[in-house]
């Protein structure tokens, strides 16, 4: 599993590669029009927009020219990028999200839609392929929102201009992502454009669940049995449920925050202070795993749980967009989050 996928993953809940598929799902259409998506025609940067200087926990990068053939790591910039009008020569691959394309769809349909080459993909996470980034001659790499090491900031330094996180890895908003890849690509005038069409996705699908506003939430994760954790308000898949109209069980506010995982460990005997949330979303790592993990008394007797009113299942591509936003995922995701949130929401009516 991508460590992106649980922040947690640097806290005492490490969860290991083996344990790769968690999701959430909902049969939908998927778009990836500029109109939908926000996407840019490429053209020139802005004028005065280079040289750029963007200053990182790890480092400042000194983009002179505007760039033109991008990498990316971690998650999000490779779909920043292509929104702008920049399809990346490279990107980080996640066989784990990816689709029988080999490709993350969302980002497999949107650079096919453009007729632009799809990116070579290249290992990333704690075995960067430094060479196979070398080879492809970037201009700039992309990393605001990844785990890359100070090591590895440095190497790939040596490679090309490198934007990595402004504090804490994994922790930059996605919001603020945008604003960092939009400035590296000359292209700062369009960010607020892609956040505000973002907003306005989310915000026009909350639109049609009025009733939505009504349901409260907790979004939760396990590494195996015994264990619980809490996403906090503030992390990006708990954004883009509470963006869709429903309201994070306030019960959340109280756990104290693992530091730099918008997460907390509250451990499974703690599973009662859940008790009014309405929903429950979680994701696990297979269906083995899921039957171990909901046949725990503690978390059967969850109420969200015991009365179905749970969002999860097994789809690697959906858990992998509904927990990044960003202008291909949003899109992408938001047909298919809702049939599964109105089913949960139609069991507490029973």
């Amino acid at each position: 599993m991508p460590s992106w996928l649980t922040r947690a993953r640097r806290t005492t809940l490490a969860v290991t590669a083996t344990a790769a598929a968690l999701t959430l799902v909902l049969g939908g259409c998927s778009s990836t029009d500029t109109k939908d998506s926000g996407a840019a025609a490429p053209n020139a940067a802005a004028d005065g927009a280079f040289p750029v200087t963007i200053k990182s926990a790890l480092g400042s990068a000194e983009i002179t020219e505007q760039p033109e053939r991008v990498v990316t790591l971690g998650q999000g910039s490779a779909e920043t990028a292509i929104a702008l009008g920049h399809t990346p020569v490279g990107i980080e691959s996640y066989e784990w999200g990816s689709d029988k394309t080999g490709y993350l769809p969302w980002i497999h349909e949107a650079v096919k839609k453009a007729g632009d080459k799809l990116p070579t993909q290249f290992t990333g996470g704690e075995d960067i392929d430094f060479e196979a980034i070398t080879a492809l001659e970037p201009d700039v790499i992309l990393a605001p929102w990844s785990g890359i090491t100070q090591e590895q900031f440095d190497i790939l330094s040596d490679i090309a201009p490198t934007v990595a996180y402004p504090e804490l890895a994994w922790s930059t908003s996605w919001d603020e992502q945008i604003e960092i890849i939009a400035k590296a690509l000359g292209r700062p005038d369009e960010a607020k454009k892609l956040t505000s069409t973002i907003e306005k996705q989310l915000a026009d699908a909350a639109a049609t669940r009025p009733a939505y506003k009504d349901v409260s939430f907790s979004y939760i994760y396990t590494s195996g049995p015994g264990t619980l954790g809490v996403f906090l308000p503030d992390e990006q898949r708990v954004k883009m449920v509470s963006s869709l109209g429903l309201t994070v069980d306030p019960v959340v506010k109280t756990f104290k925050e693992t530091k730099g995982t918008d997460s907390a460990l509250i451990g499974l005997e703690n599973a009662e202070k859940l008790a009014d949330s309405d929903l429950v979303f979680t994701f696990y790592s297979d269906a083995k795993t899921r039957q171990e993990i909901e046949a725990q008394k503690l978390y059967a007797a969850i109420p969200a749980v015991q009365r179905g009113s749970l969002v999860a299942s097994e789809d690697t591509s959906f858990v992998t967009a509904s927990s990044i936003i960003n202008p291909l995922t949003v899109p992408w995701v938001v047909d298919r989050y809702l049939p599964l949130i109105d089913k949960a929401v139609a069991k507490l009516d029973k």
